[in-house]
């Protein structure tokens, strides 16, 4: 009779043990170094689905048959299937974070004929849960890649049976086991808290039977991010309606003498055509809603364009040079939309008529060597105030 290779299994129970208590210690560590949160830390949820596919080691099949009696042997593999994964996160900062879930490879298998006449059928299932940081580098304000590096605790669960000349003495071997994880992938934000991924991830995997392999796994999955921050909206207010002015009453001539005239009346003083308000007035360090002192400073402004004949307004929000290029045009240009709907909702302007953008730290106040230092310690922070600023223009003043 030809009979495949086996091996009894041990008890698991003290090793899965000994395996969660390190991946709980692992998660505690990398939670406990993140000493400095960034205004883009959050929780998250997400899942994935896909195709994995598996090596399957034909040679080492063939060669167990054939040392055990067959002349010669057919294989044919199943070697994908389709696969899923649900996970969780917590995002330290716009670069790093911590990343846990479960996953299931799904089913594959094997079917190898062989003479004398018989045949051996064999499947593995595989499932487990995984621990892994995670590396993000953004391209765009939308557009990111990352890579993860971690470990995988996964069950195998195995599956043998013969016919004919094949005899299995171990039909259902199983293990469990912790391996290497890696992975690559692209992530496109639809939102402030909607992303979508694309991923190529690698799972080493005990097989149950003495051999190590790899398994891949290409996914497309949707995350969900908690908290995430939306600027202040601003409620519309309706437009004053405008203010009565009688006509000028037609001179008389009473007498050869001119009538005296009444005194004009007092003219307003121009509206500045350009203002400057402190971004740490208006908002928090880092943020793109308004505070109640910085509503008071645009109350004042809108009420002094009232009643002014003007052709556009330009609000442009400039950041220090503290962060990255990305995230400092998304902080800037917030900011500046945030002081256009504020101003469209308080003075009853057109929308059309207001233009906000962002301009990142491209122009600062402060000059070369003014400021040293890379860090974004409290002195750097006090020293660059001036460069943090929105810049209100008002064209076309009469």
């Amino acid at each position: 009779m030809v009979t495949p290779p086996g091996e009894d299994m041990k008890s698991e129970k003290a090793k899965f043990a000994r395996v969660s208590g390190k991946l709980s210690l692992i998660a505690l560590a990398v939670m406990a170094s993140a000493v400095a949160m960034a205004d883009d830390s959050a929780w998250y949820l997400g899942a994935n689905i896909g195709q994995s596919k598996a090596s399957i080691d034909d040679a080492r099949i063939s060669n167990g048959l054939v040392g055990a009696g067959a002349t010669s042997i057919s294989i044919s593999d199943d070697d994908r299937d389709q696969a899923y994964k649900i996970y969780g996160g917590y995002q330290f900062n716009r670069y790093f974070a911590l990343e846990g879930g479960y996953f299931d490879l799904g089913r594959f298998g094997f079917r190898a004929d062989t003479v004398p006449a018989g045949t051996l059928n064999g499947t593995i299932d595989l499932r487990g849960l995984n621990l892994e940081l995670v590396g993000t580098v953004p391209i765009t304000e939308k557009f990111s890649a990352f890579g993860r590096v971690g470990a995988n605790y996964a069950e195998a669960r195995d599956n043998f049976s013969g016919t004919g000349a094949v005899r299995v003495f171990n039909a259902s071997p199983d293990t469990r086991d912790t391996n290497l994880k890696l992975g690559l992938g692209l992530q496109y934000a639809f939102t402030d808290s909607v992303a979508m991924r694309a991923e190529v991830e690698r799972y080493r995997i005990n097989d149950a039977v003495g051999k190590k392999g790899d398994v891949d796994f290409v996914s497309v999955g949707l995350v969900y991010r908690f908290g995430a921050k939306t600027p202040t909206p601003v409620a519309r207010a309706q437009a004053p309606a405008p203010a009565y002015i009688a006509p000028a009453a037609l001179p008389v001539a009473v007498s050869p003498a001119p009538a005296p005239q009444a005194p004009p009346p007092p003219v307003k003083p121009p509206m500045p055509t350009k203002v400057t308000f402190s971004a740490d007035s208006l908002f928090d360090f880092g943020q793109a809603g308004l505070k109640p002192g910085g509503q008071e400073r645009l109350d004042q402004f809108a009420a002094d364009l009232r009643g002014t004949d003007f052709d556009v307004i330009t609000v442009t929000g400039h950041t220090d040079r503290i962060g990255s290029h990305a995230y400092n045009m998304k902080l800037s240009t917030r900011r500046a939309e945030t002081v256009k709907g504020y101003l469209v909702g308080h003075t009853g302007l057109a929308d059309s008529k207001i233009v906000a953008k962002g301009v990142d730290g491209a122009d600062p106040v402060t000059k070369p060597g003014d400021c040293p230092g890379k860090k974004a310690s409290k002195a750097l922070i006090a020293c660059l105030q001036p460069d943090r600023r929105v810049e209100v223009e008002v064209s076309g003043t009469r």
